[in-house]
């Protein structure tokens, strides 16, 4: 049995979570679960690995590919249980002059809104979309005949996501829309963005944006493994950059949230251009499977 390296990542981050348990002792959601989380996921990846290796069956070395998106989930809903007795809002009502600053002084809102509802429209699509991001990824991993890369892409938005998540109970806080009404557009999308907002998200922190640090830790991760493909590594840094714009102007993050969500994918950008060099071997085990697998066919 071989875990990955994306699977040694979580389990090392849902082992940090649990440990931080002894520090915020004062969490009335918190208590012991964490562990008990480890403990789940832990299973599930050594169960993974283990059918894989015992059956020899590629859909569980496909199913592999996936289940890091899913544990990213389970990570996401963990932090609501840091969430604080109260708040004091001393950096949020800092940040939210911030965000108005940006909003009317710079010209921010006009400049999205220059179009009518098309500029909100499209950036709360975006947001909408970051869900998905990962997802993405890995489908054009496959479709590009890169699967072998698949790993090293999710070391770097898993690290890119989990490390954004990692500072949330240190940074308690609340989104700028609920402190003050935003005056924007209404569109459809933000009205599903709400409601998905209302329905699933977390309460502990919004600092560093996880929206934003994963969104561009996945284009790291492509500009390293699709080094001859770059147009889909510019294709999402473009993406991750309307992002950051839409948590701003939505009212969903802090200016701050967005710079530090910025500065968390920039530390995993040197891990994504630590593992390009790996790329080309990756190509070069990817074409002797193929071969291997070809011979075998031929000699049935």
């Amino acid at each position: 049995m071989r875990l990955r390296a994306s699977e040694w990542l979580l389990i090392a981050y849902f082992a940090y979570v649990a440990a931080l348990c002894f520090f915020f002792p004062g969490r009335p959601y918190l208590g012991y679960k964490p562990f008990y989380v480890l403990a789940l996921v832990g299973l599930a990846i050594v169960v993974l690995a283990q059918a894989e290796r015992d059956s020899g069956r590629p859909i569980f070395n496909q199913l592999r590919d996936w289940t890091p998106l899913g544990f990213t989930l389970v990570a996401f809903r963990e932090m609501d249980w840091f969430t604080p007795a109260r708040y004091t809002l001393e950096r949020e009502h800092l940040w939210l002059g911030q965000n108005q600053w940006l909003l009317t002084q710079v010209g921010l809102a006009r400049a999205v809104e220059a179009l009518g509802p098309v500029g909100p429209a499209f950036l709360e699509l975006c947001y909408l979309l970051v869900y998905g991001t990962g997802a993405f990824c890995v489908l054009t991993l496959w479709l590009t005949h890169r699967r072998m890369a698949v790993d090293r892409w999710m070391v770097v938005y898993l690290s890119g996501t989990l490390l954004s998540y990692a500072m949330f109970p240190f940074f308690p806080s609340v989104p700028p829309r609920l402190l003050a009404d935003p005056v924007v557009i209404m569109t459809w999308f933000r009205r599903a963005n709400l409601w998905l907002l209302n329905s699933a998200t977390i309460h502990s922190a919004v600092f560093p944006s996880a929206h934003v640090s994963s969104a561009f830790s996945a284009a790291w991760g492509l500009f390293a493994v699709l080094p001859d493909r770059r147009i889909f590594g510019w294709g999402m840094l473009l993406y991750a950059c309307s992002v950051s714009i839409a948590t701003i102007y939505g009212g969903y993050h802090y200016a701050a949230d967005v710079v530090a969500g910025f500065g968390v994918s920039l530390l995993t950008a040197a891990l994504a251009f630590g593992l390009r060099d790996r790329t080309a071997a990756g190509r070069v085990v990817d074409r002797l499977s193929t071969c291997r697998r070809c011979r075998s066919i031929a000699s049935r």
